[in-house]
């Protein structure tokens, strides 16, 4: 086990242009907000965000859309960010929306190794279009397929220097799920605390999912 403490210039480095990155958080709640900050800073490009909403024009990673540095969102709704409704109307990015429970779904079964999700969601509706169908039972159903990205950014409530997370009560939300389908999971924690601090039963996401650490305030 090692020490995966570093700095968040460092972490944010690793990042390239055209990355597709999971970003946590609802509305910003929960969400890895330093670390979006300091991709704006480094003026990482043409990334594609997969996350739950686009937040607001000046919250969150609606800072990533504000700047013009996303291609493409894959997310449930764009409904409380106009500059993300005005970019997809333009064609300067890429919305894909995905209905809330299939998008958590989708991030899950890339997480575990699915092939895919059966969900009845969306059926009969413009959601299907271009997606196979599957009859169970007489029932039909959509095969959504998993989703998957290069990096996970995270925010944690607590973090050991090994990197076993835990959340506070709804920041949990998509975390979780992410920290399994990212290739790469950077872990932002507001406090970071020495090995064997949090109880075992207390993880919620353990420190073999975890490649680094950053502090969610300057130390």
């Amino acid at each position: 086990m090692k020490n995966k403490l570093i700095s968040l210039e460092d972490a944010v480095a690793r990042i390239p242009d055209g990355a597709s990155l999971l970003i946590g958080g609802f509305m910003a709640v929960g969400g890895p907000n330093r670390l979006v900050d300091e991709l704006i800073r480094q003026g990482k490009r043409d990334l594609t965000i997969i996350a739950n909403d686009t937040a607001r024009p000046n919250n969150g990673l609606g800072k990533l859309v504000v700047e013009k540095l996303v291609r493409r969102v894959v997310t449930s709704h764009i409904g409380l960010n106009p500059e993300t409704q005005k970019q997809m109307i333009s064609g300067a990015i890429e919305v894909e929306l995905v209905p809330q429970g299939t998008l958590a779904e989708r991030i899950r079964a890339g997480g575990v190794g699915l092939g895919g999700v059966l969900t009845p969601t969306g059926v009969g509706t413009t959601v299907e279009e271009g997606k196979r169908k599957v009859e169970i039972d007489g029932v039909p159903y959509l095969l959504e397929m998993p989703i998957k990205a290069d990096f996970a950014l995270v925010a944690a409530k607590q973090a050991d220097l090994y990197g076993n997370l835990t959340y506070a009560l709804t920041a949990r939300n998509f975390n979780p799920l992410m920290t399994m389908a990212g290739a790469t999971v950077i872990a932002e924690a507001e406090d970071i605390l020495p090995v064997g601090c949090i109880p075992p039963d207390a993880v919620m996401t353990p420190s073999v999912l975890v490649d680094y650490i950053v502090a969610a305030t300057p130390r």
